[in-house]
């Protein structure tokens, strides 16, 4: 259900976003593809791969205090493999960099596991940064386009619901015994632990320092991208953000973004006055050309780890 709820919801988007495109939007699609600058998506690709080392060099932060000190090129390896397992199965990505980084560093699952489990608290903090941050900067927007197209009776709705949901899920878990309820306060547990252990790092600025790289080349690299297009290359800064944090989100609902990326980038891009044609075409080339670098990278380091550790496996 976990591999095959994710693909049909990716599937899904796709012939809907198809089955609703005229003859002549999607003559029109197809030439924003013809017509790309695929220099620019070559160079967006370059910094997200960038990204890839910077967060590979960070790993290595969290992995001396344990006593491992591991190869950089070991650390690559093993996140290019995981981004490649989550294209097939959501989530694996996390387990197979513990087992790699067991096999060929000698770093105990458990341990290796743990620092990728921190490392993704951190994540998960800079992504609620930037959300927060674009919810700020196109809040009048966003707002003037809900009260537009959303009934009333919906807003009432969600703001219910929120507010039950802040009165329910903080009592259910002080005083519910089940095993969901186990396993949310394991995840809060981890997430605390996994901030206390990076602010008791002896590297902690280098750390902080390689976050900001990471986040600030995952921004950059889709900035890039936007170059690709003319339609897309003179948005605001608002909308920059604003778009690359609905992307972002979308990896975490199917198989690294299928079909939920260009679905999502078209329609927050629609919001702000790109026509649908465009946000398809560009949310295509974004999630196609990484993907591919994902597959190039994942399938050579799945090569090459062998090799590369080939005296380790000897001994």
């Amino acid at each position: 259900m976990q591999i095959a709820i994710p693909l049909g919801l990716g599937v899904f988007l796709i012939w809907y976003i198809y089955q609703s495109f005229t003859p002549q939007q999607l003559a029109e699609t197809k030439k924003y593809f013809a017509d790309a600058n695929y220099y620019f998506v070559l160079l967006s690709v370059v910094f997200s791969v960038l990204s890839h080392i910077s967060r590979s060099y960070r790993w290595s932060f969290m992995l001396e205090p344990l006593g491992y000190k591991t190869k950089l090129a070991n650390n690559f390896m093993a996140i290019s493999v995981a981004y490649l397992m989550n294209i097939f199965i959501p989530k694996s990505g996390e387990v197979s960099r513990g087992i790699i980084l067991d096999k060929y560093e000698g770093v105990p699952f458990q341990k290796g596991f743990g620092t990728i489990i921190s490392e993704r608290v951190v994540d998960l903090l800079f992504l609620l940064i930037f959300t927060v941050l674009a919810l700020i900067i196109k809040f009048d927007a966003l707002y003037g386009y809900m009260s537009e197209n959303v009934p009333v009776s919906i807003f009432y709705v969600i703001i219910l619901g929120i507010v039950f949901l802040a009165i329910c899920v903080p009592l259910y878990i002080k005083f519910s015994k089940s095993n969901i309820n186990k396993k949310l306060k394991n995840f809060v547990i981890g997430l605390k632990e996994g901030v206390f252990s990076i602010l008791k790092m002896r590297k902690k600025g280098a750390f902080i320092f390689h976050t900001f790289i990471i986040w600030g080349l995952y921004l950059l690299s889709f900035y890039t991208a936007l170059h690709a297009l003319p339609d897309t290359a003179n948005i605001t800064f608002g909308t920059i953000i604003i778009t690359f944090v609905v992307g972002s989100f979308t990896f975490a609902f199917t198989n690294s973004g299928f079909g939920t990326y260009p679905a999502a980038v078209a329609g927050i891009l629609t919001v702000f006055g790109i026509a649908k044609t465009v946000g398809v075409a560009f949310g295509w080339i974004v999630w196609i050309s990484n993907i591919a670098s994902i597959l190039f990278f994942g399938v050579l380091s799945l090569i090459l780890l062998p090799i590369y550790n080939r005296k380790r496996l000897k001994l």
